[in-house]
C-alpha cells in the first residue's frame, strides 16, 4: 500500500485551467510517476467558463472523462459531439488517430473533472466514441461498474485488462474492496474525506495496491470515488 498525496501531484495553472497530474503529462515532467500499470493518465482539471481544449490529435489511448461538476462540450473528428454533466461519463478509443475538442459548455459556471487515459493492449484500433449516464442510485455506498474489458453491466468495453469502478460514499458508510493476486488497483479520491485501512485520505489523495489484500473504506463525510482494478 503506499499513498499519493494530493499536493505531490503536478500542477499547471494557467489563466483558464488549473491542471494536476498524477501522472507525468505536459508540462510536468517526474520520471518516478509516469505510469501506474497501465494507467498512464489521471488529471484533475478544472476549467474556466467558456474555456477549454481546442481541437487536437491523440493516438493509442483509452481516455473516459469523468465530470464532478458542470458541463463539457465535446466534439471529434468522427463526427461525435455532446454535453456530459456528472453521471454521464464520455469515452473514446483513440485508435489510430482522432482529433478532438473539450470545452465548458458554461459562460457562467468553472467544470470539475477528472480525464483518464488507459494504455491500450493493441495499437491501431480502430477510433470508437461513447457517452452514457449511469443512474446515481447505482454508485451510492456501492461500487458501480464503469468500464471493462467485456462491457458487462452496461459498462464501457475499454481496450485492456482493467476495470474502473466508481462510488459516492455517504458520511460514515463504509465499502470493502477484494483486490485478487497478480492485480493492482489504484483509489483517488475525487470528493470528501475518507480512511482507508487506517489512514486518512482527503480530495486528490489517491493510493495504489499491489498486493492481494481486503481493503475497508469508510467515508468521513460525504465523498466519491474512482477505483481501477487492473492486471
Amino acid at each position: 500500500m503506499k499513498i499519493h498525496r494530493a499536493e505531490d501531484r503536478g500542477h499547471v495553472n494557467h489563466d483558464w485551467l488549473e491542471a494536476k497530474h498524477s501522472f507525468s503529462f505536459g508540462e510536468y515532467y517526474n520520471p518516478r510517476a509516469m505510469r501506474f500499470g497501465s494507467l498512464r493518465v489521471l488529471n484533475e482539471d478544472l476549467v474556466e467558463p467558456g474555456q477549454g481544449f481546442g481541437m487536437h490529435p491523440h493516438q493509442d489511448a483509452e481516455i473516459l472523462t469523468y465530470v464532478l461538476s458542470g458541463k463539457i462540450k465535446h466534439e471529434d473528428s468522427m463526427g461525435h459531439g455532446g454535453v456530459i454533466s456528472h453521471g454521464e461519463i464520455q469515452y473514446m478509443s483513440a485508435g489510430s488517430g482522432v482529433r478532438h475538442s473539450e470545452f465548458n459548455a458554461s459562460e457562467s459556471e468553472a467544470v470539475h473533472l477528472y480525464q483518464i487515459w488507459v494504455l491500450p493492449n493493441e495499437k491501431g484500433l480502430e477510433p470508437r466514441y461513447e457517452q452514457k449516464k449511469f443512474p446515481p442510485e447505482g454508485r451510492l455506498n456501492q461500487w458501480q461498474l464503469i468500464a471493462s474489458p467485456l462491457g458487462e453491466n452496461n459498462s464501457f468495453r475499454i481496450a485492456q485488462d482493467v476495470k474502473f469502478y466508481a462510488t459516492e460514499l455517504e458520511a460514515e458508510h463504509s465499502l470493502d474492496y477484494e483486490l485478487q493476486s497478480n492485480r493492482q488497483l489504484w483509489l483517488q479520491v475525487a470528493k470528501g474525506s475518507v480512511n482507508i485501512c487506517g489512514h486518512e485520505l482527503r480530495s486528490g489523495d489517491g493510493v495504489s495496491f499491489e498486493k492481494a489484500q481486503e481493503i475497508n473504506i469508510t467515508a468521513l463525510n460525504n465523498s466519491e470515488i474512482l477505483l481501477f482494478n487492473m492486471a
